[in-house]
């Protein structure tokens, strides 16, 4: 019987994650403690996101709830603590972000974040909260018009990987010559083991629970599992390696490793470390 193997929550877009037992499933992503998956985000002057795509160090700042507060550590750098109230939405500061294609609201973080990010990225930067008026639609290309939304993810609420999939990667790359890299190279929110290999690219529905996941879009990978997660530092890429196996026609050749999925049914369904998983096929 499939199980779900890790659960992953990554409150600040393109930072570090943090490892879960349990977590609740949200039609926006997964929450605890009334942290939302990607709900932040760094941004230049301009509004626009930062991601380990061009500042790998973004994988050192690692968060951790600490009471009623987010705390954050980097190396060299003292902690700092958001706190995890959600500030005034009319009176609050905003500013208006852009995340790929989409332009969405945001409370601006104070002057002391902005600091404190913009030391520990090596850029001038700042830290943007999705705003509680905003709404992020997700394509319904994908979807079959089915509505969905998402904070500061790539473009869906939960990715699902399998841990099978990362077996069979690494296998690979060890034929090659090359080191096994970890499953936090991909980001994904949910990991299922005792399933085949790949096999999360063909199901219809992944349920947990009272929750049905939909997975709706294969995950184009872009240079990002290159970078070590443990050091901020660019290795070797094992998108070569993915480039015998893993182009889907689907999304124009891109090279894929997991599943952008949607919650259809189960708002508010706690998930736990070990849970059995009912994995149905499309076919």
């Amino acid at each position: 019987m499939p199980i779900l193997s890790d659960i992953t929550l990554y409150p600040i877009k393109s930072c570090g994650g943090m490892s879960l037992q349990e977590a609740t499933l949200t039609t926006t992503g997964l929450m605890t403690e009334q942290i939302y998956d990607r709900e932040w985000m760094v941004v230049d002057s301009a509004g626009v996101c930062l991601t380990q795509r061009e500042h790998p160090r973004m994988a050192l700042i690692i968060p951790s709830i600490k009471g009623s507060r987010l705390e954050l550590r980097a190396p060299g750098m003292l902690c700092l603590e958001i706190p995890l109230d959600l500030p005034d939405p009319y009176l609050a500061p905003t500013l208006t972000t852009q995340v790929w294609d989409d332009t969405v609201l945001a409370y601006d973080c104070d002057e002391l974040t902005a600091e404190w990010f913009s030391k520990a990225i090596g850029v001038p930067c700042r830290l943007a909260r999705f705003h509680a008026k905003a709404e992020r639609a997700v394509s319904q290309k994908w979807t079959n018009g089915v509505a969905a939304t998402t904070m500061f993810s790539d473009g869906y609420p939960v990715l699902v990987a399998g841990a099978a999939s990362l077996d069979d990667l690494n296998d690979k790359l060890r034929r090659a010559g090359r080191d096994a890299i970890p499953m936090n190279r991909f980001r994904p929110n949910l990991v299922i083991e005792g399933i085949e290999a790949f096999e999360e690219d063909y199901a219809d529905t992944f349920q947990l629970g009272d929750a049905l996941l939909k997975p709706v879009k294969p995950c184009p990978r872009c240079p990002m599992p290159s970078v070590n997660q443990a050091t901020g530092e660019f290795g070797p890429d094992p998108l070569d390696i993915m480039q015998s196996y893993r182009a889907k026609p689907e999304v124009d050749g891109a090279l894929c490793f997991g599943m952008n999925s949607i919650l259809i049914a189960g708002e508010g369904q706690r998930v736990r470390v070990g849970q059995e998983i009912v994995v149905t096929l499309a076919f």
